[in-house]
């Protein structure tokens, strides 16, 4: 009896507890619980395929869209633009130079020709007369002693030839300007080499001349006339003035010999005419700097310069450049230059743009150097031999 209650309190717990299942499992609004979400499945990343072999087409299974890389191009390296060097120039002759030139010549001294001219041309010449022809030749800066001994050469030919025709009083006074001008001197550049050692020419002057351009412009001329020039850049107290002198070698195609700023100008000379010998060039120009003639020091150094070429070469020409505009000023500046360095001839610049030619006759009575290079204008073959002839008939007219 005891079995079967036991067996009996089995089935009524299990009954009751399986009746509680369903309870809880058919409950009004109940669901089912959703079953346990599974993470997804996890692969190892496959290694890139090897390329396939070249000339080997890959399998279509195989193919890719993978996108390559883009290439970084390398940094960009600037590039130095090339040193354009300027083309080198074929300057024209020195001859004939101011025969091409007379027109502008003519123009700035119309007004002295063309006065005296009309002066003389007149019915009448009395003293007072004589006394304009004397104020027209000295306001020229044809200078006071000259001036006199034209106007009483002019007066003794007048009165012997009585009657004056316009063309015999042209005449008479170019004949006048000519012997004062001094038709017969010498005005010969002497550029011709010693055998193995080059011509060499130093160019002196004050500041304001014109002298660096003067240098220059010598260059081209006589590179024109097939010469081999070197330039020496001794003036070391102004950069400009070797900047300058650098433009115009590289133009026509001379070296330039150059020393640095504030350098010794002596050495510069000296180095210059050294490798003028070296180079066997025909010509050395050496230019000096603009030295002031109140300067009594620097004056010496100028010597100087003129000392130490000679240890290597003969200095053969000491061109004095002389502005035509300063007048009677220029005198002085001539004397002392004349005084240090034997002055052997005269560039006279800006000659065409003043009616005071007469300064080509006064210079070279004080002097005794002749005029042998004029400055006729701003271009660069506008320097040219100076020839008296050409020069009096420009003052005259045609």
């Amino acid at each position: 009896m005891d079995g079967y209650l036991g067996i009996i309190v089995i089935v009524v717990v299990v009954a009751l507890l399986a009746a509680g299942g369903l309870f809880l499992l058919f409950r009004p609004g109940g669901k089912a619980a959703p079953p346990p979400v599974q993470p997804p499945e996890t692969h190892p990343v496959p290694k890139e395929k090897e390329a396939p072999a070249e000339g080997v087409a890959a399998p279509e299974e195989a193919a890719t869209t993978t996108v390559p890389p883009p290439t970084v191009p390398p940094p960009a390296v600037p590039v130095e633009p090339p040193v354009l060097k300027p083309e080198i120039e074929v300057p024209p002759p020195s001859a004939g130079r101011m025969v091409r030139l007379r027109a502008r010549l003519a123009r700035s001294q119309n007004a002295l020709g063309k006065g005296l001219l009309d002066l003389l041309s007149r019915d009448r010449l009395d003293d007072d007369v004589w006394e304009e022809i004397e104020e027209t030749l000295i306001s020229a800066d044809v200078g006071v002693a000259p001036t006199q001994t034209m106007v009483e050469e002019l007066r003794t030919k007048v009165k012997v030839l009585g009657s004056r025709t316009p063309s015999e009083v042209r005449g008479l006074l170019r004949e006048q300007l000519l012997v004062q001008i001094g038709a017969d001197l010498d005005r010969t550049l002497h550029t011709k080499p010693h055998g193995e050692r080059p011509a060499v020419l130093l160019v002196v002057g004050v500041n304001g001349t014109g002298k660096t351009t003067t240098t220059g412009k010598l260059a081209r001329s006589l590179i024109g006339d097939g010469k081999k020039v070197l330039l020496g850049a001794a003036d070391t107290f102004r950069a400009a003035a070797a900047d300058q002198l650098q433009t115009w070698g590289e133009r026509v195609g001379a070296d330039v010999v150059r020393g640095p700023e504030g350098g010794d100008p002596a050495s510069v000379a000296f180095d210059a005419t050294a490798k003028g010998i070296e180079d066997k060039v025909d010509v050395v120009i050496v230019d000096t700097a603009g030295r002031l003639h109140t300067k009594t020091g620097l004056m010496d150094e100028l010597g100087k310069v003129k000392r130490v070429i000679e240890k290597k070469a003969t200095v053969d020409e000491v061109l004095l450049v002389l502005d035509a505009t300063t007048g009677q000023n220029g005198m002085r500046q001539a004397q002392v230059f004349a005084e240090v360095v034997d002055v052997t001839g005269i560039a006279l610049t800006k000659l065409d743009g003043t009616a005071k030619g007469g300064i080509v006759i006064s210079v070279q009575r004080e002097l005794g150097v002749p005029v042998k290079l004029v400055g006729l204008g701003e271009g660069p073959d506008d320097l040219a031999p100076f020839d008296p002839e050409v020069f009096v008939d420009a003052l005259l007219g045609d």
